[in-house]
């Protein structure tokens, strides 16, 4: 005689699967033992069958509870086999032993032959039936006729497709069938599926609260959906990611209102709360390249009610004395497209060189699919520089383009991702610079996950630069120079690259850099590392060498970054020796 389960008659179970928490103190007066089964049947029995602490009283175990308890037990076992398609075991449970001794439940189980599939029905209807997704996902269903009964996949495939449905805007979208009936005779059984789509909901009227001086194309720009477009709870939370981490909102709430949708149109509040108009935050640091480090950054928010960014930072170290400052305006065409200005004043003092520079900077950047960011921009800068015996000056007008693109599972602590960047500029005497030069660089990171907690870390670099003019005219902030924390341990601070007569270095027009990083995480907060760099600066690409480090890193992370620990060997050098290099920070 057919049997209709449905899903609340073995809901109990699926929990137990899924974890419960185990009672401690009956267990150690009632030990369980199971024998005939294996794996997570045995498991999921055990979890079952753990002792309740109702068992204990003050005075001991209560023997009617007990009594209660393995009687249960035989149907208690056959209900955490049905999950995994076991309808027809042969279970015997007794109860030995004595109060001073301890109680053992004895459980005994002969599985049987499993409940395999003969039939599985799935049926999609109303408006949302010939949804390409959705009827992918019915064709991949997990369970098919012919294998094993199992309802962890049953609950899997189920649930995928009523929150695909409702993810597509079908959000009154419902099983109006679903059940599986198992006939114990011929030990099959059968899925029957009948998803409801309903109508589509599509986004409404979205209205702003709580932020009357931020301008309307402001905070639309930050929305990932339109009036009329498919309604998605996934674009609602990407909306309100958009809007926390723009830095314009101290809080954030998005609203749909689903019953006041007419026309199947959901309209959408957003609360906001603003941030802090104006904001000072210093800084402090430390790094074996730069040293100890302090900063001071103003941060001025929707200046003239218009969404524009002001930014303001002064930073100073051993060798290195600056500020800049940056204002943006925000285009509403796209999330990453805006317009900026900047002004820096720097001066930076190295073993390699002395240089100060004035610049000016004008830029439009335009964001892509994928991530991916388009920055074209116009450069002014003036430069006085010291590179070994020579003390010379630049006039630069300076065109450019930079692409970039980055993404990582984590800001922190990132076991998986990538970036990449590209950026083409140059000069000529035409445009009113004093020399004239095409430069390009590329650079990229990569971070790969490993079994055993392990993580493969891979970047490179490359830059060349095409000159008529010698080396002398290019300006010490546009030579490469490489070693370093980031770049080749082993060596100090930008102290590998091309050397003049006196050995002294005075950079390169080219460059090339790589690094392989092999990374063990530790507990939750530590990891230790294996590295191998190399790289160097240098004239042309068909006579250099490139200088090579080695070593061990370790490696703490916490919620606002990690702290790096380098120990490195030089290679293939002739005296070659240790380097000790530390930083603050994820370094891509």
């Amino acid at each position: 005689m057919p049997l209709i389960l449905r899903l609340n008659i073995i809901s109990l179970a699926l929990f137990v699967l899924a974890g419960s928490p185990s009672p401690l103190r009956a267990a150690e007066s009632v030990k369980v033992r199971v024998e005939g089964i294996q794996g997570e049947l045995l498991q999921n029995v055990k979890a079952l069958l753990a002792p309740p602490d109702a068992l204990l009283q003050n005075d001991g175990v209560d023997k009617l509870w007990l009594e209660y308890y393995a009687a249960q037990a035989e149907t208690k076992t056959r209900t955490a086999l049905e999950p995994f398609g076991y309808y027809h075991a042969t279970v015997t449970a007794t109860l030995t032993g004595t109060e001073q001794d301890g109680f053992i439940l004895n459980v005994t189980v002969a599985p049987g032959a499993p409940v395999r599939l003969s039939q599985v029905q799935i049926e999609l209807r109303g408006s949302g039936s010939s949804e390409e997704s959705l009827t992918a996902l019915v064709a991949d269903f997990p369970l098919k006729a012919g294998e094993l009964l199992l309802h962890r996949r049953y609950e899997k495939g189920k649930e995928e497709l009523l929150s695909r449905a409702q993810s597509l805007g079908y959000l009154d979208a419902v099983y109006t069938t679903h059940e599986v009936r198992v006939t114990t005779a011929t030990k099959t059984a059968r899925i029957t599926l009948l998803l409801q789509t309903g109508h589509r909901y599509r986004f409404g009227q979205v209205t702003f609260q709580g932020a009357p001086l931020h301008p309307d194309n402001l905070l639309r720009r930050y929305l990932s959906f339109k009036s009329g477009a498919p309604f998605s709870y996934d674009k609602l939370g990407k909306s309100h990611s958009n809007l926390s981490g723009s830095g314009y909102f101290k809080e954030v709430t998005l609203i749909p209102l689903k019953d006041e949708a007419v026309d199947y149109e959901v309209p959408v509040r957003v609360r906001l709360t603003p941030a802090p108009g104006r904001t000072i935050r210093p800084g402090v640091g430390y790094g074996t390249d730069t040293g100890f480090r302090g900063s001071l950054s103003y941060k001025a928010l929707n200046l003239f009610q218009l969404g524009h960014l002001l930014t303001v930072e002064g930073t100073a170290s051993e060798n290195f004395q600056g500020i800049a400052g940056r204002y943006v305006i925000p285009s509403p065409d796209s999330l990453k497209s805006l317009t900026g200005f900047q002004a820096n004043l720097q001066r930076e003092e190295v073993t390699s060189y002395l240089s100060t520079l004035v610049a000016l900077e004008a830029n439009r950047s335009q964001g892509f699919g994928s991530g991916l960011l388009g920055t074209a921009y116009l450069r002014l800068q003036y430069e006085q520089f010291t590179v070994g015996l020579q003390d010379s000056s630049a006039r630069l007008v300076m065109p450019g383009l930079r692409f970039s693109g980055r993404r990582y599972d984590s800001i922190t602590r990132p076991t998986s991702g990538y970036e990449y960047g590209f950026e083409l500029r140059g000069t000529h005497r035409l445009l009113g610079s004093d020399t004239g030069f095409i430069q390009a660089i590329g650079e990229g990171t990569h971070l790969m996950p490993l079994p055993g907690r392990l993580t493969l870390g891979t970047r490179g670099k490359i830059g060349a630069t095409w000159q008529d003019d010698p080396l002398a005219a290019l300006p010490a902030s546009l030579r490469f120079f490489t070693g370093g924390d980031t770049t080749v341990r082993g060596y100090a601070y930008k102290s590998l690259g091309t050397k003049d007569a006196l050995g002294v270095v005075i950079g390169g027009r080219n460059l090339v850099q790589g690094s392989m990083e092999l990374e063990r995480a530790i507990l939750d907060s530590w990891g230790i590392s294996l590295f191998y760099d190399l790289g160097n600066a240098f004239q042309s690409f068909t006579d250099f060498r490139l200088y090579q480090g080695a070593g061990i890193a370790l490696h703490y992370y916490t919620r606002v970054g990690g702290l790096n620990l380098s120990l490195a060997r030089q290679l293939g050098v002739d005296d070659p020796g240790f380097r000790l290099h530390f930083t603050i920070g994820f370094q891509p």
